[in-house]
């Protein structure tokens, strides 16, 4: 299975994703994996948290073997307060849903976007996302 195929796969099982218009936490977890993000896409992403301390966590993730959960109050810390603020402003959501919904889903999400525990090429990565985003409306 290809890499668009496992992101299509994950973000709609996740996601429950079958019409186009996906819930706007969907969209702001999409739009944090591409490159022009905040957070600079998967690889900004992993390396925000590895930089504020939670190496082990986000290292399970994107390896092979089992994930390791994270606490809302750890999304925020592996991003940062203020960008978890903006995010929940662009959702429409509070600071605290946002990063328990991240809690839930970036564990899974960046396991199957990190297939044989490697970050993939941020160009493929990215055409895989702009198809996703254009599905979901």
């Amino acid at each position: 299975m290809g890499l668009m195929d496992q992101l299509g796969q994950a973000a709609g099982g996740m996601f429950g994703t079958g019409s186009s218009n996906a819930d706007p936490l969907t969209q702001i977890l999409v739009g944090l994996m591409t490159k022009s993000s905040s957070v600079g896409g998967l690889d900004g992403l992993v390396q925000a948290f590895q930089r504020n301390g939670l190496t082990d966590i986000v290292n399970s993730w994107v390896g092979t073997g089992q994930n390791l959960p994270i606490s809302p109050a750890q999304v925020k810390q592996g991003l940062g307060t203020d960008a978890v603020s903006q995010l929940a402003t662009k959702a429409g959501v509070s600071p605290d849903a946002l990063s328990a919904k991240l809690a839930q889903l970036l564990p899974e999400l960046v396991d199957k976007l990190t297939p044989g525990g490697k970050i993939p090429d941020a160009g493929l990565l990215e055409q895989g996302l702009s198809l996703l985003k254009g599905k979901l409306g």
